[in-house]
């Protein structure tokens, strides 16, 4: 009777247990769920009500305040003294900006950039932007037998180059201003040398989410690239995908152009980024 008595409070202790650790995983989820709301624009930037987080998150008034209570606690939600408003706390502003000061772009990038490679069948480069030229930060190299010639840390004019076109179709003008000023020298027959045609270049750029060196930068090498943008909206880094002109045609710059959309839409949900508004993805 001990035996079967002990056994017995064992599972039941087994029971309990599992038990506390699904109630403190759903509170975990819902206090979550608190912060994710306000942090949302959900038509009120002076924050919530009371009423606005229950009904917003299909929960009882007493529920959230219990919630709420361990985050305001921690300073990730305050609650206005005046309006009985609840909003994010200056707790999220520190970890956002610990998060982004450790955050390696390179590291984030690397798998998708991969992928990318394995996907596309071409060299892959992730650059920065340090006008009036882009920076090679990362590469992948393609499989294929010819492939082009690059290597981590050249740099390449931006008028020219997908990458370069990337950061431009989305920079301010005093920015689009001074890479013209740098000038525009003739790469290949095929570049583009008037600052007419390249900002014509740089809308189509922002109308269909990827840009294009078709030719322009180095004999017979083509190549499609796509933005990655911060937290501010701003373009962090670009992605590309380059060829022999031979094998990365005209017709398969629409196809590589998706993937490069998609890769490089992944890359800014790891950086925590914010694609603007009106830009194709």
């Amino acid at each position: 009777m001990q035996t079967t008595t002990g056994q017995t409070t064992t599972g039941q202790s087994t029971t309990d247990a599992t038990g506390d650790r699904r109630n403190a995983s759903s509170s975990l989820r819902r206090a979550l769920g608190i912060v994710m709301f306000l942090a949302e624009d959900r038509g009120h930037p002076q924050g919530a009500t009371l009423t606005e987080l229950a009904t917003g998150l299909q929960l009882s008034k007493s529920t959230v305040l219990r919630l709420v209570a361990p985050l305001r606690e921690l300073r990730l939600v305050d609650q206005d003294p005046e309006s009985g408003r609840y909003r994010l706390g200056p707790q999220n502003a520190l970890l956002g900006q610990i998060y982004l000061e450790r955050l390696d772009v390179r590291q984030a990038a690397s798998p998708l950039l991969h992928r990318l490679a394995q996907d596309a069948g071409e060299t892959v480069h992730l650059v920065s932007f340090e006008p009036p030229e882009i920076v090679y930060i990362d590469k992948v190299e393609s499989v294929q037998p010819v492939r082009m010639h690059s290597r981590i840390g050249n740099r390449q004019p931006a008028y020219c180059t997908a990458t370069g076109k990337a950061f431009l179709a989305h920079a301010a003008e005093d920015v689009i201003e001074s890479v013209i000023a740098a000038g525009m020298p003739p790469r290949t027959a095929d570049t583009l040398t008037s600052p007419e045609r390249l900002r014509a270049d740089l809308a189509l750029v922002r109308q269909r989410g990827y840009s294009v060196d078709d030719v322009e930068n180095e004999q017979d090498i083509r190549c499609v690239a796509a933005p990655v943008f911060d937290h501010t909206g701003s373009v962090a880094t670009a992605v590309s995908v380059s060829g022999p002109s031979s094998r990365v045609t005209r017709d398969r710059v629409p196809g590589i152009g998706a993937l490069l959309i998609a890769a490089a839409g992944a890359i800014t949900e790891r950086l925590g980024g914010t694609v603007p508004t009106g830009v194709s993805r």
